[in-house]
């Protein structure tokens, strides 16, 4: 039985004998006046036509005088039609391969076909092809198929090669971020990149990861949120902001978290909780409408119906109903005995805000929604406004859906006297051994010091499509994180080369 070395060996014969031939077998440049989908979509205009399509060899079948060639592009698949006496000869210098040099390709190479477009005797949709041009020799073959998960991941190029489902759904994933930027800025946001390295980490809780700046021989952290930079420009003078790109959390895998992954964040002067839970109603039903083509869903068996009137629920009243317990007095004795009796994890470093939010979760993960999360304690949100009539909790709003908490949206904290006490207990709480806890930040406290408006802010990652996508984390990105390894053929190919 061959193995991927005797097919990689052969491929390089059949490379030698191009370049024996004088064939650039990787040229720059190609000279395609349509894709594969137009062909077959408007077969009835473009027949008869002369036209130049380029991409893969998936099949390659000669017989005599015939050959038939199925060539893939990213919009679809067309056959090229090969007749011996219609098709160019060999010309090297220009990269044309006539019908005696056929077996010297394979599949997975990529070609590029002229001819006419025209139906077979079986009415199949082909190019007749005149001239046919080498642009890309491979030399490994391209699978069939692909179904080890662990490979998947690992050659996630050759994943959506192989698998179009896969590819497809990037191409969703490319809509949803596509759609969530269209809707901001056709109401007036300003999208500005904010850095990726901070001298402080804030904005979140979590762990960050930790680099160093040789050129101020200084610490940086990667961002684990877009927050706090996004907020000095409404200091700054813009009124609705927002950016799009990656954060890092220095957190272990789940299904549904991943170490780096892209959020968007915006913020809104002058606006309060109230509208931006009907501004993120609307954005949300806009961006799935635009993503998927429809907002009815069943997510690992929950139907949702994203078109609804979205509930509210009370923080405070949904814990004292599942656990009797009140949030704004009670011990963390209680809470730990509450996270005992439903066979939840307790650790050394919980307290109470870390306890009550397991205790939350254990209930929200069967909730299909979609659900506002309101009126959230003050304790557990240290960058959101205190509420005028109840300085107990926040202004603070959370979509709970498919028993995730799909984004976080605020009524911001602008007082820079409160903001500066809420950070100092959040560094206690570091300092004592709580790593997720925020950091102190005084540069963003003398900010505020200069006036920021009232403001809502609002942030959500691609969780939210991997959710309605209905997928984990590491198979809703093209590339995730995995431990480097080199498998043992390709260290029995690159024998002089330490891997």
């Amino acid at each position: 039985m061959a193995t991927l070395q005797d097919y990689r060996d052969e491929r390089l014969r059949k490379l030698a004998d191009l370049k024996s031939l004088g064939f650039n077998p990787y040229p720059a440049d190609s000279h395609r006046t349509h894709n594969t989908l137009e062909i077959v979509e408007r077969f009835d205009e473009l027949q008869g036509q002369t036209v130049t399509i380029t991409g893969r060899i998936m099949g390659l079948r000669k017989f005599g005088k015939l050959a038939f060639i199925v060539l893939r592009d990213q919009s679809g698949q067309v056959q090229l039609f090969l007749h011996a006496p219609d098709v160019a000869e060999l010309d090297a210098k220009s990269g044309l391969v006539g019908m005696k040099e056929l077996p010297l390709l394979d599949t997975g190479d990529f070609v590029e076909a002229t001819g006419e477009v025209i139906k077979t005797k079986t009415g199949e949709i082909s190019i007749g092809v005149r001239t046919l041009r080498l642009l890309t020799k491979s030399l490994r073959p391209m699978p069939t198929e692909l179904t080890d998960k662990e490979q998947r991941l690992r050659r996630r190029y050759v994943d959506m090669a192989v698998n179009r489902e896969v590819r497809e759904r990037f191409e969703r994933r490319s809509r949803f971020w596509r759609a969530t930027r269209d809707f901001l800025v056709e109401r007036d946001f300003t999208e500005i990149n904010i850095p990726v390295l901070e001298v402080t980490a804030g904005g979140a809780d979590a762990t960050p990861f930790v680099t160093h700046m040789n050129a101020l021989d200084q610490d940086f952290y990667l961002r684990i949120s877009h927050e706090l930079p996004l907020k000095r420009l409404l200091v700054a003078g813009y009124e609705r902001v927002f950016d799009i790109g990656p954060r890092f959390r220095n957190e272990n895998y789940s299904e549904e978290h991943l170490p780096e992954h892209v959020a968007m964040e915006w913020y809104w002067a002058y606006a309060d909780w109230a509208m931006g839970m009907k501004f993120m109603e609307d954005m949300y039903k806009y961006v799935l409408q635009e993503t998927f083509g429809t907002l009815q869903f069943n997510v690992n068996g929950m139907n949702i119906d994203m078109s609804k009137k979205w509930e509210k629920w009370d923080y405070a009243d949904v814990i004292k109903k599942h656990y009797a317990i009140d949030v704004f007095d009670c011990t963390l004795a209680q809470v730990q005995a509450a996270l005992k009796k439903h066979k939840l994890e307790v650790e050394k470093t919980d307290s109470i805000p870390r306890g009550i939010d397991k205790l939350w979760k254990n209930i929200r993960k069967d909730v299909a929604g979609p659900v506002w999360l309101i009126n959230t304690p003050t304790f557990i949100s240290p960058l959101s406004k205190t509420d005028d009539k109840n300085p107990n909790f926040v202004q603070r709003f959370q979509p709970v859906i498919a028993g995730s908490e799909l984004g976080n949206g605020y009524s911001e904290l602008n007082d820079p006297v409160d903001q500066l006490n809420r950070f100092v207990e959040q560094q206690q709480m570091r300092d004592s051994g709580d790593n997720e806890a925020m950091m102190l930040d005084i540069d963003y406290v003398e900010m505020l010091e200069y006036g920021m408006p009232p403001a809502c802010g609002w942030g959500y990652s691609e969780r939210v499509f991997w959710i309605f996508e209905g997928v984990t984390a590491r198979e809703g990105v093209p590339f995730p994180q995995l431990r480097s390894e080199v498998d043992e053929v390709t260290k029995s190919i690159y024998t002089d080369i330490q891997l």
